[in-house]
């Protein structure tokens, strides 16, 4: 559409100076939610610094500091000073110092043939890596085998297997605390399954411990009726 002759031609620069206008009085117009918003954000940065150097790091220094206290009684022999210090921190602290307190608490306890306790600990553990995790699951299934409680063990050894993965070492010794508790329960089929795969996959281990699995095999099958 062609401009009116009358019409002024607006320049680049007096839009700018406009639009310039315009953002600062809308800027006046809002300053005050502006101002809010700041003070939250800075709020929010004063309360994590303070978390962070009023609680968290003095947590850690205490959690590290018990747990310290507590290996060296373990070394001296003093088990139940040991064990007294590894419950404070693991009923105390959850950071990462902490961490292997519910552990160390559960082995003295099984130890004391204290097996709902142990249970209690091992059960707050969060099991890492492919050594200490199924270890810890293996413990947990051996306290709920000692509570008669056989299906949860089953659940322990089924993590502690899977925790273990392709270590042929160490994974073995978890599927044989299985078909022990499988043939508990009389369910011989999948106990046989267990020792015909350690027969037929896990020869080294069977050799080193000197497992004999068909000794195991014949047995699931006079039971099962085969």
């Amino acid at each position: 559409m062609a401009k009116k002759k009358n019409e002024p031609v607006r320049t680049t620069l007096e839009e700018v100076n406009e639009s310039l206008s315009t953002a600062a009085h809308r800027l006046e117009s809002n300053k005050k939610y502006i101002y809010w918003a700041l003070y939250a954000v800075a709020a929010i940065v004063v309360l994590i610094a303070a978390y962070v150097y009023l609680y968290r790091n003095p947590n850690l220094e205490k959690a590290r500091d018990m747990i310290g206290k507590a290996d060296v009684e373990l070394l001296q022999g003093d088990t139940e000073a040991a064990l007294a210090d590894y419950q404070k921190v693991a009923n105390a602290y959850s950071n990462k110092p902490a961490e292997r307190a519910p552990l160390n608490a559960a082995i003295l306890l099984f130890d004391q043939k204290k097996y709902k306790e142990a249970a209690q600990y091992l059960e707050k553990y969060d099991p890492d890596g492919n050594l200490v995790g199924p270890a810890s699951q293996s413990l947990l299934g051996d306290c709920y085998v000692n509570m008669d409680q056989l299906d949860k063990a089953l659940a322990a050894f089924d993590k502690a297997i899977e925790l273990a993965k392709d270590n042929d070492y160490y994974k073995p010794t978890f599927m044989v605390k299985k078909a022990t508790v499988l043939h508990a329960q009389k369910k011989y089929d999948q106990e046989l399954k267990i020792y015909e795969d350690i027969r037929d996959n896990y020869y080294e281990w069977t050799q080193i411990y000197r497992f004999s699995p068909e000794k195991y095999i014949e047995r699931a099958k006079a039971a099962a009726g085969k």
